[in-house]
């Protein structure tokens, strides 16, 4: 696999020797609106385009286009304040204004982008004497932002108090943009206290070689084996605003909980804050990497599904509340009591420790019957700083029960396997 630096040398070397014509976005509108109807999924139109570009810029060349100028300068970037982000040389200002109906004025300070994330920073400052409250939350929203080739959805943001009470600074993320828009529209809303909605759409232009500036993409296609199955870590994306690992499963079912993967940089854990994806695909999202002078990069699995055959009956002759040891966890039988129908087992185990239940059964006096029902789940209190979950589970049978079987159960295993990111000390 090759080290970060070797692939942005490549980079670089292939950005001296190609340009990109004039007219391109032209050629590439009216090449995108000649794709089938049916076919112009977004995805799959930005994949297509791209690669119809990356044709185009070897065959000829009049200008060095901007958007690809912000791939080749590593950078490391944690702060929330424009200001803080062009006192580093970093952000494009915009200072593009709109007045709402009551006075209201709405202010894009300026952006920032990057392969992961579009940060947009803004000012809210409501009319002379009236104060920005808990209510404007909800009345003010971001709704989307648009331009070529880009489709970009909030994802979220935050902010504090201006320099007084009518004003509110805050910057709001949205997906990643397209490097090559010339032009971005951001759509704000207002909601009245009448229910109305009044959308004021603002468009600013986009310069790519200021907003953008450069990442670090690393193809990992490394992996590593669970108990049922493989997760592979497909690539690593190091930005001025985040890092984000994206990756696949290849299990025999989808997990119940993704457990912990971390990310240490020159054996420093970087924060983690956030997950998602949609089965097979994972993303883990990170802060940005602490420090320009990378000596080791690691991705460690501390933990995640396991699954532990049970091979051997479990004996409920004594149920109290001590624990049974099964694999590395623990059980325990509370209690086996005689009812109407048959009898209840009442058993306990910790909160992310889940039994299975498709074979799940008793033997008693030479006979195997299955469970009949399963309560919900409720907490046990040990009263030593421990809570544990249990549940009962009823069977029909006038014969007392002997013994538990059960094919196996879920928990959280701790793994602790490690991948080495190759970067060039």
């Amino acid at each position: 696999m090759k080290t970060i630096e070797e692939n942005l040398e490549e980079y670089k070397q292939t950005l001296n020797r190609v340009q990109a014509p004039s007219g391109l976005e032209r050629r590439l509108r009216d090449a995108l609106q000649r794709v089938p109807t049916k076919k112009r999924n977004m995805n799959k139109a930005v994949a297509w385009i791209l690669s119809a570009l990356a044709a185009l810029i070897l065959m000829v060349g009049v200008y060095e286009y901007p958007a690809f100028a912000y791939y080749f300068n590593k950078v490391s970037l944690n702060s929330l304040s424009f200001a803080e982000v062009m006192e580093q040389g970093y952000g494009q200002k915009v200072n593009k204004s709109t007045t709402l109906k009551d006075g209201t004025v709405l202010t894009i300070n300026g952006v920032i982008a990057d392969d992961n994330v579009f940060r947009m920073y803004y000012t809210i400052d409501r009319p002379a004497g009236t104060e920005y409250t808990d209510h404007d939350f909800v009345r003010y929203v971001f709704e989307n932002l648009r331009g070529f080739l880009t489709g970009s959805s909030p994802l979220g943001g935050g902010g504090s108090p201006g320099k007084d009470k009518s004003q509110f600074v805050g910057d709001m993320e949205f997906e990643p943009v397209s490097p090559f828009s010339r032009t971005l529209t951001v759509t704000f809303t207002e909601w009245l206290d009448n229910g109305e909605k009044i959308s004021y759409p603002i468009s600013f232009d986009f310069e790519a070689n200021k907003a953008m500036k450069s990442i670090i993409k690393e193809d990992l296609s490394e992996s590593i084996a669970v108990d049922k199955g493989t997760i592979h870590y497909d690539y690593i994306t190091a930005s001025p605003t985040s890092t984000i690992v994206k990756g696949h499963y290849e299990l025999e079912e989808y997990p119940r909980f993704s457990g912990e993967t971390k990310l240490y940089v020159n054996g420093r854990e970087v924060g983690r804050t956030g997950a998602g994806g949609h089965n097979p695909d994972f993303q883990l999202k990170f802060d940005p990497l602490p420090t320009d002078n990378i000596q080791s990069l690691e991705l460690v699995l501390d933990n995640f599904e396991g699954y532990h055959k049970i091979n051997e009956p479990i004996s409920l002759a004594s149920p109290s509340d001590q624990s049974i040891k099964v694999g590395d966890e623990k059980l325990w039988i509370r209690s086996v009591t005689k009812t109407d129908k048959g009898y209840d087992i009442v058993i306990a185990r910790k909160q992310f420790t889940f039994l299975e239940k498709n074979n799940l059964s008793i033997q008693a006096s030479g006979h195997v019957v299955p469970v009949s029902s399963i309560s919900e789940e409720r907490p046990w209190d040990l009263k030593n700083g421990n809570i544990m979950w249990e549940q009962t589970y009823s069977f029909n049978t006038t014969h007392k029960p002997e013994f538990l079987l059960v094919d196996g159960f879920k928990y959280i295993k701790t793994y602790n396997k490690k991948i080495s990111i190759p970067v060039d000390k």
